[in-house]
């Protein structure tokens, strides 16, 4: 077994190497670029060796560097996570030259299976059912138009090297086509550097059903059963789980055998998932096959008990495959939820900021493999910390949540609870979103197919409620008692002047306080608190109710509204108060007028950059009338397209970038004049 190994990636998944490799007493050596030089996963490992600047191509996709590194520190192999070099047959080589074990299949695996196209035609020769459409090299517009013509609308375009959604789009109509290539096209050469796309039917109501597999050097391939990664949006993941609900016994084996033959076909070493996509009467074709270890391998370990990392380890390092396939059994139901720093209600918009809070769910050590017993009923994989930053450089995900349950309907209670103990301060999150996915009667039914999220909007996108008054109490209360240790701090030597101490004591009369909040919408709110000798009345709305301060301990709170208790959590944010009860979490702003003055409106009809980014198109010309909604520039961040439109009927005034022009946070894009009224 090896001694010591470098982890070529960063974030969750190296933290995840790390964890198996501590535990097998392996040293690891981990990489990092200047925005992660105090990154989590550079504290777990045992050393820690710079690769460069922030972007990914000047660091964790510099192969050469980390050979270099890996050789010097005198590591003996090589683990590429995900993403970055995880699928790059030229490093794997390289490594090979250098002399270094490869964690991963062999390079001509990954460039048998690394372009869709080729995959399957490779897949078509070995009998493996395929998804009607065109996988060859011909890439002329006019000739890709006749293909999806012949194929027939919808029609699925996807980039040959691409994969997590990236540089795809559906095209709905033959008039949308030549459009929906050249953004795909754009999207592809951003991501994988190679343009060439397929088109593909695309299949109404399709199920995304994958099999993990696994072979080594001594000829044994065997998979691990199967993962439902149906739940999507954008084409990316969401929420996974294994088993597959509704899978019976003979479409599992099938499936199994299926992702076995074509492993065995490109002579596959190490773990990979073929993926399929499956229609509701079971029929299923071959997708892809991805080369490397999985975001959602924890639902595998969890129904498995095995540790898959460890499994990688040794089949790297020459040994047999751990168990054969009559040796595995799957035990209970698991669910991993991605989360993620994006806003769901702004089209899942990446989120860019510090962690300022993120309080998780209780979980157990993470341990798998670790024999007989039931596994840890919540598991929190991560590589980010309270206070770390979530950068524009690279993909926003903040954790994996994975539950476990004997049955999947336990694994669904596991995950609502959890998600509702899940607190993030400082950016958006898509916490309370997947909380409304999984509470869903589609999720709950196994209602499942790539378009749940389209198909339920209204459920999972709800209008934005009323702020209620249990919240309004507990950000009430916390702001008081904020107040009363300020004046005890500024007032010390006088404790016992009443005057100092915010308690609202007054010589003959009760004190009467408005408290001014908003919420996201903008709704304002302005509760009226009257002091009492052991509590406060809260009118709100011209409704009076007594509150109590029950308990505290630090930013937990009990009170008493009413004849009820309420509980929760408040996290002050500058002006905002975050509070986290009832499995929600509600934003309230505090309008303190001090805070407010000499603040103006300068931007005007501006329209700004929703992140930092790149332009890669300016669809609209200055002096021209648009409509609302039409799309006026296409910024890329984060190796995503996102499309900036007119929010009213007006007139483009100024084009501020061009094409190629790099902008900031905020950075008005163009001078925009809406129409008069």
């Amino acid at each position: 077994m090896f001694k010591k190994i470098l982890i070529a990636n960063r974030g969750e998944i190296a933290c995840r190497v790390a964890a198996t490799a501590r535990k097998m007493g392996i040293r690891t050596v981990a990489v990092y670029s200047e925005a992660d030089a105090n990154a989590k996963h550079v504290a777990v490992c045992d050393e820690a060796i710079l690769l460069g600047p922030a972007p990914a191509k000047e660091s964790y996709l510099c192969g050469d560097k980390i050979i270099a590194i890996a050789l010097a520190t005198g590591a003996e192999a090589i683990h590429p996570g995900y993403g970055f070099l995880s699928e790059n047959a030229e490093f794997a080589d390289s490594c090979a030259e250098a002399g270094l074990v490869f964690i991963g299949p062999p390079a001509s695996a990954m460039r048998a299976m690394g372009s869709k196209s080729a995959a399957k035609a490779l897949m078509e020769k070995a009998g493996v059912p395929l998804v009607p459409g065109y996988h060859g090299d011909e890439q002329d517009a006019e000739f890709l138009q006749r293909q999806a013509d012949r194929i027939g609308y919808p029609v699925l375009l996807k980039a040959s090297a691409g994969g997590g959604g990236k540089g795809m789009r559906v095209v709905a109509d033959a008039k949308d086509f030549k459009d929906a290539l050249a953004s795909c096209k754009r999207e592809a050469i951003s991501s994988f550097g190679d343009d060439k796309v397929l088109a593909e039917k695309y299949l109404q109501r399709p199920r995304h059903i994958e099999i993990q597999v696994f072979a080594d050097t001594h000829g044994n391939c065997i998979h691990l059963f199967e993962r439902d990664c149906s739940v999507q949006r954008r084409h990316q993941k969401v929420l996974e789980e294994a088993p597959a609900p509704g899978m019976t016994a003979e479409r599992r084996a099938a499936m199994g055998e299926a992702a076995v033959a074509a492993a065995q076909a490109v002579g596959y070493v190490g773990a990979g998932t073929v993926e399929f996509i499956a229609n509701q009467d079971g029929t299923f074709y071959f997708m892809e096959m991805n080369t490397r270890l999985q975001v959602e391998h924890p639902v595998t370990e969890m129904i498995t008990g095995l540790d898959l990392v460890e499994w990688q380890l040794r089949v790297a390092a020459g040994e047999p495959l751990p168990k054969q396939q009559g040796e595995l059994k799957i035990r209970g139901h698991a669910l991993e939820a991605r989360i993620y720093a994006e806003n769901p209600d702004k089209g899942f918009l990446p989120s860019i900021g510090t962690l300022r809070h993120l309080e998780t769910p209780e979980a157990v050590q993470f341990e798998v493999g670790a024999g007989a017993g039931e596994p840890a009923a919540v598991r929190v994989d991560s590589g980010v910390r309270p206070g770390d930053a979530i950068s524009p450089f690279y993909d926003p995900m903040i954790a994996k949540l994975i539950v476990w349950g004997a049955d999947r309907k336990q694994a669904l209670a596991r995950m609502a609870q959890a998600l509702a103990r899940y607190q993030i301060v400082g950016l958006a999150a898509n916490v309370a979103f997947l909380k409304r996915v999984v509470e869903s009667d589609a999720f709950a039914h196994a209602d499942l197919d790539t378009g749940l999220i389209e198909r339920n909007q209204e459920t999972l996108f709800p209008p934005a409620r009323s702020v209620p008054v249990s919240a309004l109490a507990l950000a009430a209360v916390a702001l008081i008692e904020e107040d009363k240790d300020t004046a005890a701090a500024q007032s010390q030597g006088n404790a016992g002047d009443p005057w100092g101490q915010a308690l609202g004591w007054r010589l003959n009369a009760r004190y009467a306080r408005t408290l001014a909040f908003h919420d996201e919408q903008g709704k304002d709110y302005a509760p009226v608190l009257t002091y009492l000798p052991h509590g406060w009345q809260l009118d709100i709305r011209g409704i009076d109710v007594d509150v109590a301060l029950l308990s505290r301990t630090g930013t937990d709170l009990s009170i008493r509204l009413g004849d009820a208790s309420v509980h929760g959590t408040v996290r002050r944010d500058g002006a905002t108060f975050h509070v986290f009860t009832g499995g929600h979490h509600h934003v309230l702003h505090y309008d303190d007028p001090m805070a407010h003055a000499g603040e103006s409106d300068s931007e005007g009809g501006r329209l700004t950059a929703p992140m930092p980014g790149k332009v890669v198109a300016v669809l609209a010309a200055q002096g021209q009338d648009v409509k609302k909604g039409e799309p006026l520039v296409i910024m890329e961040a984060m190796k995503m397209e996102h499309t900036i439109a007119a929010p009213h009927d007006g007139t483009v005034d100024e084009i501020l970038y061009a094409v190629g022009d790099q902008v900031a946070d905020g950075a008005p894009l163009l001078a925009f004049r809406a129409a008069a009224a």
